[in-house]
């Protein structure tokens, strides 16, 4: 491997792990598939040896990547047929808190708009593109999860 890949590949792990694992989460729902699947994501950045634009190009496409690794994930037999831990073994992010705990509550159509949104600093229009989706219908799920969540908080983040 050319130094200057492996150079870019470590930089991106050290820029982008942290993302792309709560991005992984906000499917999985546990830390270590999610650290799976971040690992997953930057072997393919590797094997896929592109070249991008920006850091933020690089972000975008590793977040694809990501969200594709994730839903396959999801319909894997292995996921769907194993027994998850009891609650009181599992490891909890390290953000544990009502906020974080209410948007894992959304479904992920609501979910993952607002992780991008709040969470990775992305624009509608850029989500819009990320999730393949018309920038109207990102909106319109932003707007329903924030309903959402207001109902499910009680309203205490919201007023004021």
């Amino acid at each position: 491997m050319p130094n200057e890949l492996y150079g870019s590949i470590q930089q991106a792990v050290q820029t982008h792990m942290q993302s792309i694992v709560r991005v992984a989460y906000t499917y999985v729902k546990n830390v270590h598939d999610a650290e799976d699947i971040a690992q997953d994501t930057f072997l393919s950045y590797m094997h896929a040896g592109k070249t991008f634009e920006s850091a933020e190009h690089e972000k975008a496409w590793l977040i694809r990547v990501c969200i594709n690794k994730s839903k396959n994930s999801l319909k894997s037999g292995w996921f769907k047929s194993r027994n998850p831990l009891p609650e009181d073994l599992s490891e909890e992010m390290p953000e544990e808190n009502g906020v974080l705990m209410a948007v894992m509550q959304l479904e992920e159509k609501y979910r993952l708009p607002i992780h991008l949104f709040y969470y990775e600093g992305y624009d509608m229009n850029e989500i819009a593109t990320l999730l393949s989706i018309p920038s109207g219908t990102v909106g319109t799920r932003l707007a329903r999860a924030r309903n959402i969540l207001k109902t499910l908080m009680g309203g205490e983040y919201f007023e004021g």
